[in-house]
């Protein structure tokens, strides 16, 4: 059995920046342990974002890899999908991005990539963990001329603008679309437009000023108002706004309204299906996802696969089964044909690419998906009991699973980084809903507290 993580969670290593474990002294350690567990004498992809922390953690996970002999590719501030790429087409041993994604700018952290540009298995970074112990690698450190040195990779913005063009078929183009396009002053202020602009767009440009401090402050796909604003304001046809590290997006309509990834998928989803692309016979999204996308799909043919909340599960369940298309609601949608993380430029081009194949607009696109009412709520607990030990709890979830009947569904389910429940029930009435979801935590907390008592 893997040794318990104490450093990684669901989605690599994140924390405030210069309070452990976001130091430059674990920023160190952490690249000596990524040095030593791919192997000496090679090299890695290291990205950012935009955070004024990435200087001091860039410095220092630089300085840890070539401790230990590896040469650092420093691509400055890049999408975390690019570094993805990057990793992989570079024939690199492995990929770092220090970012923390949606997070606000006090906070940073690191992703890890393999060298085929996919995120790593539990007992692997468990791994990575034990070789960050103090002493750990003492005994693989270079020496002379076999000291790593690290280097800027001056064309790394260029080679991933050039992929992701590509997501577009070269029979299309975006002449004569407005798109806006809003980068959350982020990793990819500079990338995303040009993308746009080459593939023939009039693109109106939001939250491109990165200062250090204002990444995702006000702007990006944590604020979604200012798109639907300025996509009203200048009158045009698409919004894509971006998080921090721009692996996810959350698009909107020529009038405003977000789409949000479960839409996504269904569109993405039927045209590929229809068109014979889809592998898998299926679509991969998280328990979380509507019960809407399930019968849109369904509509066409295609089940719905689902995961445990994190992008990297949807990631391993399209790998099992062979599925090319899976995401979440919050707008991490991965094509594994384009990319092998989730990656926002690429959802936008795809949602864009049936857009100019159909002729329809986006608000017409996502009429295939009628969405069911949700409430979630999350509740503090003192303790993570297994869910499987709550017995009552678990009699009242089937109580209110046998009231839905078809036409609802029941989540119940741990924060993966606080002590917090969260219960989700869908169906069509909300008013109900949120009585349900009352009395099933009621419930849940009760029992807790009576077994730690």
């Amino acid at each position: 059995m893997a040794k318990q993580r104490k450093l990684f969670g669901t989605d690599g290593i994140r924390g405030r920046a210069n309070v452990h474990p976001m130091t430059p002294d674990v920023a160190m350690r952490f690249g000596m342990a990524v040095a030593a567990h791919f192997g000496r004498e090679g090299k890695v992809v290291v990205g950012k974002d935009t955070r004024r922390s990435g200087y001091m953690l860039e410095t220092a996970l630089a300085s840890g890899l070539c401790a230990l002999g590896v040469d650092v590719m420093l691509t400055g501030p890049l999408p975390t999908p690019g570094v993805a790429y990057l990793a992989k087409s570079m024939r690199a041993d492995a990929g770092v991005v220090i970012s923390a994604s949606h997070n606000p700018f006090e906070d940073n952290g690191f992703k890890l990539f393999a060298n085929d540009g996919f995120k790593l298995p539990d007992a692997v970074e468990s791994h990575i963990e034990s070789l960050m112990e103090r002493g750990a690698v003492d005994d693989r450190l270079a020496h002379g001329e076999n000291i790593g040195k690290a280097f800027r990779l001056e064309d790394a913005g260029g080679r991933y603008i050039t992929h992701v063009k590509h997501v577009l078929p070269q029979e299309f183009g975006l002449d004569g679309l407005r798109v806006v396009v809003d980068c959350a002053h982020g990793a990819a202020y500079k990338i995303a437009p040009k993308i746009f602009e080459e593939l023939g767009a009039d693109v109106v440009r939001i939250g491109v000023e990165p200062d250090g401090t204002n990444i995702n402050a006000g702007f990006g796909a944590m604020h979604p108002e200012q798109l639907s604003h300025a996509v009203r304001e200048y009158r045009a046809d698409f919004g894509v706004a971006l998080d921090g590290d721009a692996d996810r997006a959350v698009v909107c309509d020529n009038r405003g309204q977000i789409v949000d990834g479960d839409a996504l998928l269904a569109i993405i989803g039927r045209d590929l299906a229809t068109r014979g692309q889809l592998t898998g016979d299926a679509v991969v999204a998280t328990v979380m996802s509507n019960i809407g996308l399930e019968r849109s799909l369904a509509q066409v043919g295609v089940n719905l696969v689902r995961t445990p909340v994190g992008d990297r599960y949807v990631v391993e369940a399209m790998r099992e089964r062979g599925c090319n298309l899976g995401g979440e609601q919050s707008g991490h949608l991965i094509c594994l044909e384009h990319a092998t993380t989730g990656d926002g430029l690429v959802a936008a081009l795809k949602v864009l690419t049936v857009m100019v194949r159909e002729q329809k607009t986006l608000a017409e696109l996502a009429a295939v998906m009628t969405r069911y009412p949700q409430v979630s709520r999350s509740f503090t607990v003192l303790r993570k009991i297994p869910l499987a030990q709550l017995e009552r709890a678990n009699q009242a979830i089937a109580a209110v699973e046998q009231r839905l009947g078809d036409e609802g569904r029941v989540v119940v389910r741990y924060s993966g980084t606080e002590s917090k429940l969260r219960v989700m029930v869908e169906g069509t009435d909300e008013r109900a809903l949120a009585q349900a979801v009352e009395e099933i935590a009621e419930v849940a907390i009760a029992e807790i507290a009576a077994k730690l008592s």
